[in-house]
């Protein structure tokens, strides 16, 4: 089986407190997102981080890719909360005004000297390589790496974030739905897809890697529920054995013997409580890690 270590994200992968004062300058942007938007800012930046790893970018490229991805939602503090945090499908013109966040957060980025840098984040991580993007439908040849990665792992974290308004997609269809867009648009006859196959095939890497690393811990919870299962188990055979003792020297063995398994918080009133917890939540992080090893086996067979 795979080792994994604590420290499962590299070193580029960047956290607020190993930030220098210019990079939290730029991190602290994201304070006047929403919540939700925030969050999705940080996700998208992590994959993004990752993405770059997998693709054996250069660190200068990856960290300048990391903040150009945290940054890249930051126009939408300027889109009504009305239309942001709506409970339900935009309307066109509502879809209209959302796209301004591109643009509001590009001329936010070059408007200041620090963020001037990281503006292709805002500005690109909308546009398609076949040119069917937006803002300003930037095509192939002219749409640069960074916004070519932000878009990936833009799009993956919305499709699978469950919002008010849609139903949850799963991982694996998600990525092919990703998968299909490496593929041109007959429709339109285009010569490319609209995102990365390379970028894609990165990200693929990064969701095993998730996916495997989740089962593993899974798999150490489950270990732990087993272990003070058996230990409640031997407190229910030392307090039968307590009960049928003939003498007063066996019952009060039996009772130390329950006192020193005993943890805190537990009494011989609540522990078969306690255990039947444990029990059901085996059972439950049992059906997880199935549910997640077949997730795991379709997602391996993916092909970009």
């Amino acid at each position: 089986m795979k080792e994994f270590k604590m420290d499962f994200y590299s070193t580029t992968n960047l956290k607020s407190y190993d930030l220098n004062e210019s990079m939290r300058y730029q991190l602290a942007m994201l304070d006047s997102l929403d919540v939700f938007t925030r969050l999705h800012s940080e996700n998208v930046a992590n994959l993004t981080c990752r993405i770059c790893e997998y693709m054996h970018m250069k660190d200068y490229f990856t960290v300048y890719c990391t903040i150009c991805a945290y940054l890249h939602d930051i126009g939408k503090q300027f889109i009504p909360p009305t239309i942001l945090q709506k409970n339900g499908p935009l309307t066109d013109e509502e879809y209209a005004v959302m796209k301004t966040h591109t643009t509001i957060g590009y001329n936010m980025c070059m408007r200041d000297e620090k963020l001037r840098p990281y503006a292709a984040g805002p500005i690109y991580h909308h546009e398609a390589l076949d040119g069917t993007g937006y803002p300003n439908g930037v095509a192939k040849g002219n749409l640069p790496l960074e916004g070519q990665i932000i878009r990936v792992a833009d799009e993956f974290d919305a499709i699978t974030a469950k919002r008010q308004y849609k139903s949850h997609v799963g991982v694996c269809d998600t990525l092919k739905i990703l998968i299909d867009k490496t593929h041109p648009d007959k429709k339109i006859g285009a010569k490319v897809g609209k995102v990365n196959p390379k970028v894609v095939k990165a990200l693929i890497k990064v969701v095993i890697d998730d996916t495997e690393y989740e089962l593993y811990n899974l798999g150490e919870y489950v270990k732990y529920l087993e272990k003070e299962g058996n230990r409640l188990q031997q407190i229910a055979s030392y307090e039968d054995k307590m009960n049928n003792a003939r003498s007063e020297s066996d019952r009060a063995y039996y009772a130390n013997g329950i006192s020193a398994l005993l943890s805190t918080g537990e009494t011989l009133e609540n522990y078969r409580t306690v255990l039947n917890e444990y029990v059901q939540a085996g059972i439950t992080k049992k059906q997880q890690m199935d549910k997640l090893s077949d997730e795991l086996k379709e997602i391996k067979k993916l092909k970009v």
